[in-house]
């Protein structure tokens, strides 16, 4: 399958990747979602400019007042901005997000190259520890990890990773055994290349398509985790704006302040839409089977 992939490629005068990219263009839904991530990430980045108002910032004269134009999206229970609050909440989820499924691959990864390469016991072992953690709910074990590590941002993003990494763990092996049976790898066993070289410089580059595709789903996946821990105290703590926690202390207030909820819940839904319509197209781009262009 990946012989005939650079055939066509190279029979249509185009690199993979520009096909890939081209392909990916013409995916109109993923092009949105990718314009959304790329516009929350620049107001994550801005956010000390963009921002009307210190997201910290109380006043007693402006508890819970409703949307306004001077408070596009009103203030909260302590007269904080919420429109500031979500703006800079946007720098805890996405970085809780990034940063959980970087960990998340930097563990699986390896494990399921070398569970594929060795075989044997050492597959059997990494294999059955990915199945046992696959088969508890990924946000009950996110939460009794982070339960067990203590309230914080960097133990939610940890607790996360870890939960997330059995996924990488299993898709990484699969491929790498589905690749260790071609000719290629064989001939670098036959140069006598070590085992470390086979899978980092022969196989690794091979299965990156799945697992950018992998990776870019399980960033939705980790915003909502992040979102459930800081809403349960276990994620970024107060007054540090974070969409869960906003989320957690407006639920006092849903009928005589109802924004309080409705804006950072739609921001998280909007976010994670974005990451899917974007991971969707992913898959559709960089399947090699593909023939719609």
């Amino acid at each position: 399958m990946s012989a005939t992939s650079p055939a066509v490629a190279t029979a249509a005068g185009e690199s993979p990747g520009r096909r890939a990219l081209r392909r990916f263009l013409r995916h109109r839904l993923a092009v949105f979602g990718l314009v959304i991530v790329v516009a929350f990430i620049l107001v994550a980045i801005l956010a000390p400019v963009i921002a009307p108002y210190d997201p910290l910032q109380t006043s007693w004269s402006r508890i819970r007042r409703p949307p306004s134009w001077e408070f596009w999206m009103g203030t909260d229970e302590n007269g904080r901005d919420v429109l500031s609050r979500v703006i800079w909440g946007a720098r805890a989820s996405l970085m809780a997000g990034v940063v959980s499924v970087l960990g998340a691959l930097v563990i699986g990864v390896p494990l399921g190259l070398l569970a594929g390469l060795a075989g044997g016991w050492v597959d059997a072992i990494i294999s059955r520890i990915a199945d046992a953690m696959l088969s508890v709910p990924f946000l009950i074990l996110a939460i009794a990890l982070a339960a067990f590590l203590g309230p914080a941002l960097e133990n939610a993003m940890l607790a996360i990773a870890i939960t997330a990494s059995p996924v990488f763990v299993r898709l990484s092996r699969g491929m790498t055994l589905d690749a260790k049976s071609t000719d290629w790898i064989e001939a670098s066993r036959a140069l006598g290349n070590p085992p470390w070289r086979t899978a980092f410089v022969h196989v690794l580059p091979n299965i990156i398509p799945p697992l950018l595709v992998q990776a870019t789903l399980a960033i939705a996946e980790a915003i909502i985790a992040e979102a459930a821990l800081s809403f349960l105290g276990l994620g970024q703590q107060p007054p540090d704006p974070s969409w869960g926690s906003m989320l957690n202390s407006s639920q006092r207030f849903l009928t005589q302040a109802p924004w309080l909820s409705i804006f950072p819940g739609v921001t998280i839904m909007v976010v994670v839409l974005a990451f899917n319509l974007m991971g969707d197209g992913l898959r559709d781009a960089l399947d090699p089977r593909s023939e719609k262009s």
